[in-house]
């Protein structure tokens, strides 16, 4: 009797992640001057299951090349051999080239053994005493928004490159501009562009502020294949983008295959770390491009598809079903004999059903709970090649790695992170020469912590480096026009300058970050996840970056508002405060915009019966509410008829379920069946900025409107 060994397949690349993570984080702990035999067994038992297994599943291209790194860990155990630091580069490359194969296997895409052979002879050549003849790429890995090959081709021939530009609908959205782009490629060289309009919906389902159109360009250069990705790197997250060679590249071969580059997101942990080398081409007359959809099928099947869940949750939620059926089992005899002597017993049953319910609702959402230590688990191994390329002394530390967070919150906040980091590795801390002309230790520190306040996650990202420049930062915002030439700002405020979308004061961008570039990204992706971002910073002491975060997704602590006949549900942590307007507080701006005193600040008047088309029970502000709300540093007051209450409410998504509405997040159904809509408080502002704009040519910004 056969027996199907592809069901045991999911079993296989989980444990053999965990392994190679395991690996990892024991690479980078050794010490070759005083070797942790423990530590060199724990690598090698890693390393040894992950042969087995692949070898019992047939994959003996993961075995084969598993064996040979086997052998020298083997020899380091027994004390035959000396660990070398260029032993310890070269594993951690087998690390990365082990998660590139198995990710590529889990998606059953074709396998490409070129890096893993160019490894295997590398680590023959180590055991027979020689020197490695293929220097094999010591890449960063890790990138923030892209897993970008880091080979160039160095050659003064002319390369006709393939570009495959597939942006996400909401590219606009970002402040990105296909066009512009465009241009930068065209003064590379000649550049033939043809668009595919595939994607464009029917008139009714047009939206202007999105991106239906995607591209395949034709750029003939000599340019380097890295300038390239560098006009593409700042939209990897919202695009599929594929750049292939196909013609003078391989002029001096016959007729290769071309070499293909994917930029995409990175999507967890277990994402492929490094880049393999340029690979030798077989010959093919002509390049052929992957469909988009293939690369995305990659992508997604290295992401964490299940999670493991400790046998005390399991128990606790057996228990909670058994009383929960239990409770049902009471309600259902006294429904079918119920009299009206019976009728506390059936209030205490439904008080009882509430209290299962709720306790059921707490142990399920404790069960996709996982410590951000998963996300944690990732820079080191950053920062350990990042301090090399850029060479500087860096101390990472790591707090609060236990802290629990929802999953989902987890993957998504990763990329700010790796940002936030790469930002504060680059421009945060200084040189070791720099920071010993300024007194400091030559090391750097980087701290990342965790930790729960209230219902909410903190994730603080802390260097001890040279901080942001005021003065730098005042005269960029100045020369760009986002603030006044005699506008006088506080130092709270001068902060807040680096979040605007392409505020940068970095003279030269490089291929790790730009301080500033990118931030309006990063405060955006993180006000997607329904939290917020903050920055303190002292001049020559360091830079601390707060990221608040709702524990989960999928539930949300909101406050029933009325409109007209409209409930609508404003999330609590959006609010500042809700109080009765003086209509003495009250202006009137010129073009139609209503703003209110609040203490030393004016904040614009949003009335949402215009916003969504809802008839309000009245149009006269005296007798409306006001609910101050707050998202990236901009205050608005809501017009309210009524406020309802406050209550936890089940989050349902308006994409999946309709379609995508502006100004609203998602929808739930409250207790007496009715459909509440939830507010986007940052896309209601965005909004109203553009409706106030189009008006009299206002826009709301942070801090612009100040008392006289």
């Amino acid at each position: 009797m056969s027996i199907d060994l592809s069901q045991f397949h999911q079993v296989f690349f989980e444990e053999s992640f965990e392994g190679l993570q395991v690996m990892e984080s024991s690479l980078l702990d050794l010490d070759c001057e005083n070797v942790d035999s423990e530590t060199i067994n724990s690598i090698f038992r890693a390393a040894h299951s992950i042969k087995g297994s692949s070898s019992t599943f047939g994959f003996t291209d993961v075995a084969e090349f598993t064996h040979v790194l086997e052998t020298l860990l083997d020899q380091v155990r027994e004390g035959s051999r000396q660990l070398q630091p260029d032993h310890v580069d070269l594993l951690l490359q087998s690390v990365d080239c082990l998660r590139s194969m198995l990710t590529a296997l889990q998606a059953d895409a074709p396998l490409d053994t070129e890096q893993s052979k160019i490894l295997i002879q590398a680590f023959n050549d180590i055991l027979d005493g020689k020197e490695p003849a293929p220097q094999v790429a010591d890449n960063v890995p890790e990138q923030p928004h892209s897993t970008m090959s880091c080979a160039d081709s160095q050659s003064d021939e002319e390369i006709t490159w393939h570009i495959s530009f597939v942006p996400d609908v909401n590219l606009l959205r970002t402040g990105n501009e296909p066009l512009r782009m465009f241009r930068e490629l065209a003064e590379m060289g000649d550049l033939e562009v043809s668009a595919n309009a595939e994607r464009i919906p029917d008139l009714v389902g047009l939206h202007p502020e999105e991106c239906y159109l995607s591209w395949d360009l034709y750029l003939s250069t000599d340019r380097p294949k890295s300038e390239i990705e560098e006009i593409f790197e700042w939209v990897v997250d919202e695009s599929d983008i594929t750049i292939t060679a196909t013609a003078g590249l391989f002029a001096r071969t016959t007729a290769p295959e071309p070499e293909t580059t994917e930029l995409s997101a990175e999507p967890d942990s277990e994402q492929v770390a490094a880049e393999l080398p340029e690979v030798t081409p077989k010959q093919a007359e002509k390049p052929t491009t992957p469909k988009p959809a293939q690369q995305s099928t990659v992508a997604k099947s290295s992401e964490s598809t299940s999670i493991r869940v400790s046998i005390e949750k399991i128990d606790s939620l057996v228990n909670l079903v058994g009383e929960l059926v239990i409770t049902q089992s009471m309600l259902g005899q006294l429904g079918s004999e119920f009299d009206m002597e019976k009728l506390q017993k059936l209030q205490e049953g439904l008080a009882q059903l509430e209290h299962n319910t709720r306790e059921l609702q707490e142990s399920v959402m404790r069960i996709r709970m996982l410590p951000i230590s998963f996300t944690f688990s990732r820079f080191p191994r950053m920062v350990r090649d990042l301090s090399k390329q850029l060479g500087k002394k860096i101390d990472l530390k790591l707090a609060g790695e236990q802290t629990e967070l929802d999953k989902t919150v987890m993957e998504k906040i990763g990329d700010p992170l790796v940002h936030l980091v790469r930002n504060a590795l680059d421009h945060g801390l200084e040189s070791p020469a720099e920071r010993r002309a300024a007194g400091k230790n030559e090391t750097g520190t980087i701290t990342l912590n965790a930790f729960h306040q209230g219902g909410n996650i903190m994730i603080e990202i802390i260097d001890d480096g040279k901080g942001l420049n005021r003065e730098k930062i005042l005269q960029k915002a100045r020369a760009n026009g986002v603030i006044g030439d005699n506008e006088v700002l506080t130092d709270e405020q001068i902060q807040e300058l680096i979040f605007q979308p392409g505020f940068s004061t970095a003279e030269a961008v490089t291929d790790v970050s730009g301080r500033g570039v990118g931030m309006d990204v990063v405060r955006r992706n993180i006000l997607e996840l329904n939290g917020s971002i903050e920055v303190r910073s002292v001049e020559g002491e360091g830079s601390t970056f707060t990221i608040r975060l709702p524990l989960t997704l999928a539930i949300l602590d909101g406050q029933l508002i009325d409109v007209g006949r409209q409930t609508f549900i404003v999330p609590l942590v959006s609010i500042v405060e809700s109080l009765q307007p003086d209509m003495k507080l009250i202006n009137h701006v010129a073009g139609g915009c209503d703003v209110f005193r609040l203490r030393d600040e004016y904040i614009p008047i949003i009335k949402l019966w215009e916003v969504f088309g809802v008839e309000p029970i009245s149009k006269d502000l005296s007798e409306s509410l006001l609910v101050v709300v707050e998202a990236g540093n901009v205050k608005v007051a809501l017009v309210v008829d009524d406020l309802l209450g406050q209550q936890q409410v089940v989050i349902k998504s308006m994409e999946t379920n309709y379609n995508k509405v502006d100004g609203i997040s998602g929808a739930t159904i409250l207790g007496d069946g009715t459909v509440s809509l939830i507010l986007d408080i940052t896309d209601l502002i965005n909004m109203a900025g553009v409706r106030q704009q189009s008006k009299n040519g206002l826009k709301l910004v942070p801090n612009k409107i100040r008392a006289a």
